[in-house]
């Protein structure tokens, strides 16, 4: 291998990419890039696997699956379409949220120029392009009616907590409170309300279908779990979805797969709140800005918003929460009971 120093290994080509390194190799068994390999047999990419990777990179953010990517950089120029269609709308409703604030800033030095000084909360919310606002209440029993603030509620939102402390609770109080919010509950993989709507809407089947798709490409196993939960996420254009234990039923692959997926989705989706104890649905490295950790302690003292970094408070406790898919599996069907007079 010539000229090594121009060469990266696997883990500075992802850092520089801002992907995963476990993505290069998807993009490389999909047969999307070929790095060469060292005389110790170690991936090392060159400038050109770089410059490639990078188209890759590009596309998969515009919201291409992998095969679609393939199409494209084989020069298939129709992969691009729905690409392309799918940022035109988010765009225009970027627009369209900016047009909303200029009006409002106009508003506001109408109201100056006559002797009115704005306060605060209106000069707040100049600054957020995109606000689904926050949500407030009195917490139920098991707690003491402490108050429970969520001041800005992220596009994705995590709840988690030992079990017995009062995360379900905590969710169905969030989705009866929120404008919209509705709460999904293990029953979904009984009824199948949502998998029932694909025969009477074709439009459904087809954005059912479409995420399914992009789903298995990234190593999701097909299932009828996984299946509800992309129905349910597809019908529920106004509604805030608060969803129990949402890797229930999904093999470590898919539940990597779903939520590499939800947050990919377009910038006009509507917040999600993620109840979860799995380490592949809540990887604390991965917690993105704009996603909210929600932490319910085993001693019903309040939930908590924690910071997702070592050393701030209830990191530690979340993590010690937080398993593999596999020994989740082990306990998947352990149900705590409340005892006491």
């Amino acid at each position: 291998m010539p000229n090594s120093a121009r060469y990266l290994s696997s883990s500075e080509a992802a850092q520089r990419l801002g992907v995963s390194v476990k993505a290069l190799r998807l993009y490389e068994q999909r047969g999307l890039i070929a790095p060469s390999r060292s005389l110790a047999g170690w991936r090392a990419y060159s400038p050109d696997d770089m410059s490639r990777a990078t188209e890759i990179v590009t596309l998969r953010n515009l919201g291409l699956s992998l095969a679609q990517v393939g199409q494209a950089l084989g020069g298939d120029a129709q992969a691009l379409g729905p690409a392309l269609a799918g940022h035109q709308r988010a765009l225009e409703m970027q627009i369209g949220q900016l047009a909303g604030i200029i009006e409002r800033v106009r508003g506001l030095q109408a109201e100056l120029a006559a002797g009115r000084v704005p306060d605060s909360a209106e000069l707040a919310q100049l600054l957020a392009r995109k606000s689904t606002g926050g949500v407030a209440f009195d917490l139920p029993w098991p707690w003491g009616g402490e108050r429970f603030e969520l001041g800005n509620i992220g596009a994705i939102n995590f709840i988690t907590g030992p079990l017995a402390s009062g995360k379900t609770r905590l969710a169905r109080q969030i989705a009866q409170t929120l404008p919209h919010g509705r709460f999904v509950g293990l029953e979904r993989l009984s009824n199948q309300a949502a998998t029932a709507q694909l025969a009477e809407d074709a439009g459904l089947r087809l954005r059912v279908e479409t995420s399914l798709g992009w789903l298995a490409e990234e190593g999701a196993e097909p299932s009828a779990a996984l299946t509800e939960l992309v129905a349910l996420l597809e019908s529920a254009e106004n509604e805030i979805l608060v969803i129990d234990m949402v890797e229930h039923g999904l093999d470590q692959a898919s539940q990597e797969a779903l939520i590499a997926h939800l947050r990919r989705r377009h910038a006009e989706a509507l917040p999600l709140f993620l109840m979860t104890r799995s380490t592949a649905i809540l990887d604390l490295a991965a917690v993105a800005p704009g996603e909210n950790l929600i932490f319910c302690p085993a001693n019903h003292s309040p939930p908590m918003l924690v910071p997702p970094y070592p050393g701030a408070p209830g990191y530690e406790a979340v993590g010690s929460c937080l398993a593999s898919p596999e020994v989740r599996a082990r306990s998947a069907d352990v149900v705590a009971v409340r005892t006491g007079t």
